[in-house]
């Protein structure tokens, strides 16, 4: 049978994931993601070097809270490395306010300063900007596996990303592996309600995707 997400036991490998991303398509889905066990199966699949998180975080000045920062500490205290980055708040033109923030620059760094140490990155995200970069660490001679999902409504994965990757893997077909059902009969309303309020700039792309 063949390894979770094609890991191979001598390959140093890391995984990046696109905090956002992951969340809307896990939502968009119907599940959580169980990240302790998707650590512990990567550990016991891999080489793992690194698993990373990012995620832009709203700290709103009204409530001095974020609803992210229970997620953002369990991850940091449970082997995943935070990358994280305040938003900014704005008020739109309906004078409602929101905030806006995007790790994209801080996860694509990271993937070409790592990736000359790596034999395969794992990516959870379907961003398309992240396309040139996926390209970048495979001309070092990295293979790059992409999961995000197509099945979602719209789809999350960006086509150009998919055609890129050495390898895709739907999310809907992970759930039975990585998933805690249930996820959207459950969806918390702190998060829902960041979720509601949040721009981040990977939402304009899924619109425009082929």
């Amino acid at each position: 049978m063949a390894n979770f997400l094609g890991l191979r036991e001598t390959e140093k490998t890391a995984f990046f994931i696109d905090g956002a991303n992951l969340y809307k398509a896990a939502r968009n889905l119907g599940f959580d993601i169980d990240y302790k066990n998707l650590l512990a199966i990567a550990r016991d699949d891999c080489s793992l070097v690194r698993a990373s998180y990012y995620t832009a975080i709203q700290e709103d000045r009204d409530q001095d809270y974020s609803p992210l920062r229970p997620l953002v500490d369990w991850l940091d205290y449970n082997g995943y490395t935070m990358v994280t980055k305040q938003t900014r708040e704005f008020t739109d033109s309906q004078g409602k306010k929101r905030f806006k923030g995007s790790t994209d620059i801080e996860l694509a760094t990271d993937l070409l300063l790592l990736g000359q140490r790596l034999d395969h990155i794992v990516l959870f995200s379907g961003n398309g900007d992240f396309r040139r970069a996926v390209e970048a660490v495979q001309a070092m001679g990295v293979r790059v596996t992409i999961v995000s999902t197509v099945k979602s409504s719209p789809p999350m994965a960006s086509d150009e990303l998919r055609r890129q990757a050495d390898a895709f893997f739907d999310l809907a077909d992970l759930e039975g592996t990585i998933g805690r059902s249930g996820g959207q009969a459950r969806r918390n309303k702190p998060q829902d309600d960041l979720d509601d309020d949040f721009e981040d700039d990977f939402e304009d792309e899924f619109e425009e995707i082929d």
